[in-house]
Order: C-alpha cells, then sequence, then structure tokens
C-alpha cells in the first residue's frame, strides 16, 4: 500500500513509518523542516523536506509522487502555526477566509484544499492503533478518592473547553480547575499550575473528544509525561481510552509505577 505521511516533531512519526515498515508499506514522507527528526528519512520510501505554510509544495509532491491518502503524524507546536508559519500564496488564500484562527479552523480548511486536489486526509493512528490506550487503570495504583473527584470534575471542564478548541488538558487541585491549557502545551501548563498550587498534588486530565476523528491533534503520552508529572507533583492522569497514544508504553508505565502515579483510561 502506497500513501503519504506528514512528519512532525517527536517518536510518532518514527513509530508510525518503523510499523509501516514491517507491514511492507510504501510510505512517501513528507517532513516539516522546522518540526522533524532526520530520522524519519532512513525510514522513508521516499522523503521531501517542506516549510510550514508550503501548501502548494505539499499538494505537489503528493500529485508527483501518485498519493492520494496522507496521513499527519507527529506534533507541529501550536505557537509555531500562528507565530512562525512563512504561508504561501496558496495558504494566505486559506488563511484569508479563516473566521477563527485555531487548529481545528486551519487544519480543516487545509483539509478541504485536499480534498478538492484529490488527496484524502485519513486516521493519523492507522499504523498505531496498538499503542492507543486501552479501557481501564493502566498502573498498579488506580487513584484514590480525591483523585477521582479531581479526574470527574476535570473531564467535565476538559470536554467544555476542547468543544472550543482551547486545548486538551486541564490541571486540577483540590477540585478546583488551576490550570487550562492553550498554545502553550501540556507540560507548561503543569509547571503554571504547580506554581499556583504551593505543593498540593494536581490531577492532570487531558480529552480528545470534541472530534469524531483521529486525524490530527491526538493526544499523545509517554515517558516525558511521567517526567513533568514528577516535577510538578502532578499524581494522577487520566486520557480517552482507544483515543491516546501511550509511546514507549513498558518505560512510561514502569516509570510511573516506581513513582507510585496512577493513571486511568477512560471510554469517551
Amino acid at each position: 500500500m502506497k500513501y503519504g505521511l506528514i512528519a512532525g516533531n517527536g517518536r510518532f512519526p518514527i513509530l508510525a513509518l518503523e510499523s509501516a515498515r514491517q507491514a511492507g508499506d510504501e510510505v512517501i514522507v513528507i517532513a516539516i523542516k522546522e518540526e522533524a527528526s532526520a530520522q524519519v528519512e532512513a525510514l522513508a520510501s521516499k522523503c521531501h523536506w517542506i516549510s510550514l505554510g508550503a501548501l502548494s509544495k505539499l499538494i505537489d509532491i503528493c500529485h508527483r509522487e501518485g498519493v492520494t491518502q496522507i496521513m499527519m503524524a507527529g506534533q507541529v507546536k501550536h505557537a509555531s502555526i500562528f507565530s512562525s508559519i512563512q504561508p504561501d500564496w496558496r495558504l494566505v488564500k486559506v488563511l484569508a477566509v479563516l473566521d477563527r484562527k485555531n487548529t481545528d479552523a486551519l487544519i480543516g480548511a487545509v483539509t478541504r484544499v485536499l480534498h478538492d486536489e484529490g488527496i484524502e486526509l485519513v486516521d493519523s493512528t492507522r499504523l498505531l492503533k496498538h499503542l492507543l490506550a486501552p479501557e481501564g487503570v493502566l498502573t498498579r495504583r488506580k487513584p484514590n478518592k480525591d483523585e477521582e473527584a479531581n479526574i470527574q470534575y476535570g473531564r467535565r471542564i476538559a470536554h467544555a473547553l476542547a468543544a472550543l478548541d482551547l486545548g486538551q488538558s486541564v490541571a486540577i487541585s483540590d477540585r478546583a480547575c488551576v490550570a487550562v491549557e492553550a498554545m502553550e502545551g501540556t507540560d507548561s501548563m503543569l509547571r503554571r499550575a504547580a506554581s499556583l498550587v504551593e505543593g498540593k498534588p494536581i490531577t492532570l486530565v487531558k480529552s480528545a473528544s470534541r472530534r469524531h476523528h483521529l486525524l490530527f491533534d491526538v493526544p499523545v503520552i509517554g515517558p516525558g509525561t511521567i517526567a513533568t508529572m514528577r516535577e510538578t507533583n502532578t499524581t494522577a492522569l487520566a486520557v480517552d481510552a482507544e483515543r491516546t497514544l501511550m509511546l514507549d508504553r513498558d518505560e512510561m508505565l514502569g516509570a510511573a509505577n516506581a513513582a507510585k502515579l496512577a493513571i486511568i483510561a477512560h471510554s469517551s
């Protein structure tokens, strides 16, 4: 099978390409210069490098390579999308008609342009279904009574905010919402929350429920998540089951268990 992959940063695109190689698929990688690792070149059937905003070049590469299906894998920092991007003429036209400059609006508009060019954006987790978080408690320790109360409250807040495309995560402490993720990312949000609660434990809730698809911006957790949780006295993490990627799962859960953290995945 042949398809394209737009590679951002992190291990997501690396793992997706390793899975594609094992399956014998032909993957044309379009790597974002400002984000992707050079490792993608060794794993791709072919690799093209483009800058953020080069929508016309992306389309030209797909036509030239005969790519009609493409997925997004890896993060592109939200702040970069709206500050570092240098749009070409085609993306300028897309931006000019947006009524909201958030991720949903921008990627949704780009998806429509790609569709008009005969290119379908497909599920970004199609190569990594085995890495999606299963439902239930994932660590040896389950959330305690206080953490469970934080999670239930946090899920209501996260779902409401996610509907407005304001970020995936919220930080809850003592059943109060301490911080909400915007463009800064989860790690920065947790550090901000920790500065506000003066050592009290924090519960992190991540939600992917605002969309019925997994085309882009899929929540990802991994060993780095655990490191930041330990740094910020975040003792519990709740995610959406079957909608959150767990990278380096054994290492991540080993670190979480060693730190006596609780991780749970809820059905959406």
